[in-house]
């Protein structure tokens, strides 16, 4: 006997989602205050791997001891909280926390072994004048992303970016870190295994066989197992096991090894310019510029993966030069303050918005608290500090790896079957693994990178850019992705560009503004347009598309022939002005707001009708010109925008 035929609804693909469903709390819903100030302490642990590790690799080269390590760590938490709050209120506004980057960490070492500094016999003589160098070149730094971000000039590039070369530009930004994850895990895996086959237990399999307190192991995973496993490292450090070990296997393993206890002061608040009068020196600022335009690159995928999981739209390009222009303003502060290293996001803080499935804006500034309250009081935040290296590799497993996904989630706009589109994702991300592959390999063996010439600084700028797998797998996909076959209609659907049209623009869409516009009505001073000085004409040669069912028919179609549209007067007084929209003050204002400030006239038309009748066909003929006898029927919501030059007047559908 024959099996049933399946039913229809099976062979349905999953539906295309502009918001990332089964999000808990969105950007906008924060969560009860006892849950979000835990997830904001869990969020504060997870950043502590990078603030922590970055410091204690740099500062003993440059010659600092464990109070100045611990005073660095300080410093740069301080600073991070700050940052974190100037994003989340005036940047992209988005869940992101701002933190210390690995980036900036190779031209860091390029400025600790400068030969002008190899003659100083202190250790801390040394460590100030190396500290003021760094210092210097941060702030000269931040001009770039400063200017980049404010000026809009990085909109314009983000404006091309399609999920196609989305997709592997923040797949890489966490699969990229891959270096960092199970290799440290091994360097104390019977502390580091544990901790992975915990989170793994307590936020996938257990919210599945305990369904009442699921919710709870999946949120507060990253706490109860970090708690767990780091009272289990410290039986093994006070029991003796690592009594006879080799001097690095104590450092990697025992709880009482990194020396931030002991150094940290109880009360300290870092202040500018504590080091000293920064130093400037042009081949270093050169060498941090070209980190700072890496970590702006990394910053600007991580950002997407951020809106992503925080089940908000796709950040629009306005948006995201905004944040990158902010987040040059936290390097700048990193310069000031000196913390021997530059800012971007966090990526396992990106990665921890999808384990827990909140991406609520109040939980990282609830975190970015918690960064300025502990770095100064140095004794408690350094017993935090002093976590295992091997715990916090393990965690970076987990959260890279969801970081990872969330690029590779952009694919579903994009035509897999399209031999362009595998071509474009599989060559980038090969690429941008292999290329900076070579360049470490290189490094590691010769001492120096594959471009080796008499200018230091030459030689920095390259091998930085070209060492991060992020930025040379984004920057082939983006450059493939807008010079392959871009005038071809077809490319352009199965890039995905199309899904993303209607948020190249903050007012093109309504969501838009909810998730991204500053706080306490602050928009109205960065439009570039006053809505209320809009005059209308007293005659209008706008018009309207109505259309009859009598001028529509199931024989026209099949003919092959689009259906004719009518236009038909448009009349002034049908468009409402700002200053005559009904409700109260506050109810006008927000209307008018909503109007984009890129047009003279913006229409909202909203398509309703039976299934089949045509609707999709009418949109896409008035916007893109297209018409198809073939096309699906449409679930959900489809969205156009189409700009019109009419007397001189830019009008906006």
């Amino acid at each position: 006997m024959a099996a049933p035929a399946p039913k229809q609804e099976e062979l349905q693909p999953h539906a295309v989602k502009d918001q990332l469903p089964a999000v808990s709390y969105c950007l906008t819903s924060p969560p009860p205050w006892p849950e979000a100030i835990l997830l904001g302490f869990q969020h504060y642990l997870v950043m502590l791997g990078t603030t922590v590790i970055i410091p204690t690799a740099l500062v003993p080269q440059m010659g600092g001891n464990n109070e100045e390590k611990a005073r660095v760590i300080q410093t740069l938490l301080f600073v991070a909280g700050i940052n974190t709050l100037l994003q989340s209120f005036l940047g992209t506004r988005l869940p992101a926390v701002i933190g210390g980057s690995y980036t900036f960490v190779a031209p860091t070492i390029s400025i600790i072994v400068a030969g002008r500094y190899n003659g100083i016999a202190d250790p801390h003589e040394k460590f100030l004048r190396i500290m003021r160098g760094t210092q210097g070149a941060l702030i000269v730094a931040s001009t770039l992303q400063i200017i980049l971000g404010f000026s809009g000039l990085w909109r314009i590039v983000v404006r091309l970016l399609s999920p196609l070369s989305a997709a592997p530009l923040v797949a890489l930004v966490g699969f990229g870190l891959y270096e960092l994850g199970f290799s440290s895990v091994a360097k104390c895996v019977e502390i580091g295994l544990p901790q992975i086959i915990l989170m793994v237990a307590l936020s996938q399999y257990i919210p599945n066989l305990a369904p009442l307190m699921g919710i709870a192991f999946e949120r507060f995973a990253i706490i109860m197992s970090v708690a767990l496993v780091w009272l289990y490292a410290f039986f093994l450090t006070v029991g003796g096991a690592y009594k006879n070990a080799a001097p690095k296997t104590q450092f990697h393993c025992r709880t009482d090894r990194s020396g931030l206890v002991g150094g940290a002061s109880w009360i300290s608040v870092p202040y500018p310019f504590q080091w000293g009068a920064p130093t400037f020196d042009a081949g270093e600022a050169f060498a941090m510029m070209a980190a700072s335009f890496v970590a702006l690159v990394e910053s600007t995928g991580a950002f997407i993966a951020v809106s992503r999981y925080a089940s908000a739209t796709p950040c629009p390009p306005s948006v995201m030069s905004r944040g990158i222009g902010w987040q040059g303003v936290g390097i700048l502060l990193d310069g000031l303050f000196g913390t021997a290293n530059g800012s971007s996001v966090s990526v396992e803080n990106a990665g921890l918005l999808g384990l827990t499935r909140v991406g609520s804006r109040r939980v990282i500034q609830i975190s970015a608290g918690f960064m300025i309250f502990f770095s100064i009081l140095g004794k408690f935040g350094a017993v935090f500090a002093s976590i295992p290296g091997p715990i916090v590799a393990a965690i970076y497993c987990l959260l890279f790896a969801y970081v990872g996904m969330a690029g590779v989630g952009f694919l579903q706009f994009c035509n897999l079957n399209s031999f362009r589109t595998k071509f474009i994702v599989g060559f980038s991300v090969f690429m941008g693994l292999s290329v900076p592959q070579y360049f470490n390999e290189y490094t590691s063996v010769a001492g120096y990178g594959p471009v080796h010439t008499h200018s230091r600084w030459f030689n920095d700028m390259i091998n930085v850019v070209f060492s991060s797998k992020a930025f040379v797998g984004g920057a082939v996909a983006y450059l493939l992705d807008n010079t392959l076959h871009r005038h071809d209609s077809s490319a352009r659907k199965d890039r995905g560009h199309h899904f993303w049209d209607r948020f190249r623009s903050f007012r093109t869409d309504p969501r838009s503004e909810e998730f991204y516009s500053l706080p306490f009505n602050l928009n109205k001073y960065v439009k570039r347009a006053n809505v209320g000085e809009i005059k209308l004409p007293t005659t209008s040669p706008l018009v309207s598309f109505r259309f009859p069912s009598d001028h529509f028919s199931p024989q026209i179609a099949r003919r092959g022939h689009p259906p004719p549209l009518r236009l038909l007067p448009f009349r002034p007084r049908e468009i409402t002005e700002p200053n005559r929209i009904r409700g109260s003050p506050r109810r006008r204002s927000e209307m008018a707001h909503r109007m984009d400030n890129e047009y003279d006239y913006l229409f909202k038309i909203v398509l309703i009708g039976d299934s089949g009748v045509g609707k999709s066909n009418i949109l896409s003929r008035f916007t893109r010109n297209e018409f198809c006898l073939e096309s699906k029927s449409t679930i959900g919501v489809e969205f156009a925008t189409r700009t019109l030059q009419i007397n001189a007047a830019q009008v906006g559908f």
